[in-house]
């Protein structure tokens, strides 16, 4: 056992794995960071490739609860980092608990946005040359799965589970940013006010910090 941080998450700046660098900040907990450069390749190293054979970020290494995993445990894509963290720590408060009926809704968000969100997005983004027919796709239109998300704020609010902010909240809230940003995200007042609540957040902004301090090195 060494005093390292249990985590090590794989980083690259303005990536999808900036979602991790928030949860990771929520939880409270040290830990250290790989930094990859994407314009360098570093994420197709083949000792990165090792670790995660899809070749991308995030992937995070978890030593043990007393650092004595060797070489540590692996786990990637960012919802399935998202739930192994939120169980891993519960104190942290991520999640709610096994057994609970907050745990269904909690548990369905966590799939909806790279199940649903992320391919409805893609399909509004970068249209089939033939429109595939509705039977052969899990998803909505785009249009139909943000108004899911929307009529879930306006229900409960201000979090996704009402009151209570979740590890959902990382996941889906910063796919709502990264479109927010890329001027992709319709108009909504309901989001837009998710979104500057999730901004006030002191590990949202925490995370935003090292990160364009990383992108600035």
């Amino acid at each position: 056992m060494t005093d390292a941080p249990r985590f090590t998450l794989h980083h690259a700046p303005r990536s999808r794995s900036r979602r991790i660098l928030w949860l990771m900040e929520e939880t409270g907990v040290p830990f250290a960071i790989a930094p990859h450069d994407l314009g360098k390749a570093t994420h197709k190293d083949p000792a990165y490739l090792a670790l995660n054979p899809a070749g991308k970020v995030p992937a995070l290494v978890d030593r043990g609860p007393n650092g004595d995993w060797s070489p540590g445990a692996v786990v990637t894509e960012s919802a399935a980092i998202c739930a192994y963290v939120a169980d891993a720590l519960p104190e942290s408060g991520l999640a709610p608990a096994v057994g609970s009926p907050e745990r269904a809704a909690y548990a369905t968000w966590l799939g909806y946005c790279p199940s649903v969100l992320e391919p409805a997005f893609a399909d509004a983004v970068f249209p089939r040359g033939v429109e595939a027919p509705p039977s052969a796709l899990g998803w909505p239109s785009f249009a139909l799965a943000l108004e899911r998300v929307e009529t879930a704020l306006q229900a409960g609010g201000p979090y996704l589970l009402g009151a209570r902010f979740s590890a959902a909240d990382v996941l889906i809230g910063s796919l709502l940013q990264w479109l927010n940003a890329w001027g992709k995200l319709p108009g909504s007042a309901t989001i837009s006010a998710y979104l500057a609540l999730l901004a006030t957040r002191p590990a949202m902004q925490r995370a935003q910090a090292r990160d364009e301090t990383a992108t600035a090195a």
